[in-house]
């Protein structure tokens, strides 16, 4: 019993140490896409790159990726930005950056590529939306 005891008081004490993380505090969120530049002509199982632009809002913002998602021939697209959570950070304006998007559809068929814009005034998503056939 005194062993489970102390095993148990061990437990609890290593889990109620708290670590503070060192560095800045990061935290994910999707910028809206500007551009969208596709090539002419699609191919199953092959990469099809896709130039995405989109504006860095601040010296905080950069591209970690994009946020995708499958829903059977749809596809939704976001570009997403890690934001260091610092003091200091500059608003940027006119700051495009340009990433590539690797598409690689496994089946040939029609695709409908939806690329957010952001939100209007009532905090509906915004898509520019593609259809794209894949031979």
């Amino acid at each position: 019993m005194k062993k489970l005891i102390a095993l148990i008081s061990i437990f609890v004490l290593a889990i109620s140490c708290t670590h503070e993380p060192d560095g800045p505090r990061v935290h994910l969120e999707l910028v809206p896409v500007e551009t969208v530049v596709l090539p002419t002509t699609f191919t199953a199982n092959t990469v099809n790159e896709i130039e995405v632009t989109y504006s860095k809002p601040s010296s905080c913002h950069g591209f970690e990726g994009f946020y995708y998602t499958k829903d059977a021939s749809t596809r939704t697209i976001a570009v997403l930005n890690y934001v260091i959570e610092e003091q200091g950070c500059l608003p940027l304006l006119n700051q495009l950056q340009t990433q590539t998007l690797r598409f690689k559809p496994e089946i040939a068929g029609t695709y409908l590529l939806k690329f957010w814009k952001g939100k209007d005034a009532n905090g509906v998503n915004l898509y520019e939306e593609f259809s794209v056939v894949v031979q």
